[in-house]
């Protein structure tokens, strides 16, 4: 029994003594990690001092540098002057003047230059501008759109209608019509609406034998299922109200409708309402 409790003292002793050495070594360790901090921080503040000190010895010797710089260069314009005479002196003097005498008058001739260019270069600006005026003056008047005329005396039959649809006799459906039917007679006279040129006289599938006029600003009228167009040829410049053709029955998609003049009117390629140019 003894010897067990000696045997736990033993190894109570030796566990403090480890702990009471690891203890000792960290603080020493500690001790040394200061007194390193502590040495680089002297060390560190030491090298900042004298850089200091190193820049505010040159920022003196440059300061005594320009000061000797500057005493020798007034020491030479003293020494340059000691020596020579009144006269030399006047002498120097008037030449100075007469270089800044001749200075400012080469400064005026240029001035005067200078004016006299700029007003050459506003004088042709001036007539150029007046050029521009005369051609924009000389250029063709506006062409208006041209003004049109019933073709035929009859009366609307079928009006133009492009959003609408209306009822074809002949095709049996509804459909979109894009011109005027006028009511005639065959052999009746068709008259050209507007002064133009016969850009073509041809025989269509549909619309049967057809004219159609050039006008100003793009317009074209059309006139379509007729009898005879004998009266014109391609090419030929007409006037309003000029025989053109006669009115016949050949429109083979309004054959069922009784007989009529179809009239068309386009403003660059594209249909447009008849009514709106028909005075």
């Amino acid at each position: 029994m003894n010897r067990r409790f000696r045997e736990n003292r033993n190894s109570n002793t030796n566990i403090s003594m480890y702990i009471i050495g690891g203890i000792a070594v960290i603080v020493v360790i500690a001790f040394i990690l200061s007194y390193i901090l502590y040495t680089n921080s002297l060390s560190k503040q030491a090298k900042i001092d004298s850089s200091k000190s190193y820049e505010i010895l040159n920022q003196e010797n440059d300061k005594q540098m320009i000061n000797m710089i500057t005493n020798e260069q007034n020491s030479e314009a003293v020494s340059s002057s000691i020596g020579k005479t009144v006269n030399e002196i006047e002498s120097e003097s008037r030449e100075d003047n007469n270089v800044q005498e001749t200075k400012e008058e080469k400064s005026i001739n240029t001035n005067t230059k200078e004016k006299e260019e700029s007003l050459d270069n506003s004088e042709q600006t001036s007539k150029e501008t007046t050029n521009v005026e005369e051609n924009v003056t000389k250029e063709e008047p506006v062409v208006k759109d041209p003004t049109f005329t019933k073709p035929v005396d009859g009366e609307i039959i079928k009006d133009y209608s492009k959003d609408n649809l209306v009822y074809s006799n002949t095709l049996q459906e509804w459909t979109t019509h894009l011109g005027i039917d006028y009511k005639a007679e065959k052999t009746d006279i068709v008259k050209a609406s507007a002064d133009g040129t016969i850009k073509s006289i041809k025989n269509d599938p549909r619309f049967g034998l057809t004219v159609v006029i050039e006008h100003a600003n793009g317009f074209e009228s059309i006139y379509s299922s007729l009898l005879t167009a004998e009266f014109i040829s391609v090419g030929e410049e007409v006037k309003q109200g000029q025989t053109i053709a006669t009115v016949g029955n050949t429109a083979t998609f309004e054959v069922a409708d009784e007989t009529h003049l179809h009239f068309e009117i386009k403003k660059d390629g594209e249909n447009v309402d008849p009514n709106i140019y028909i005075k």
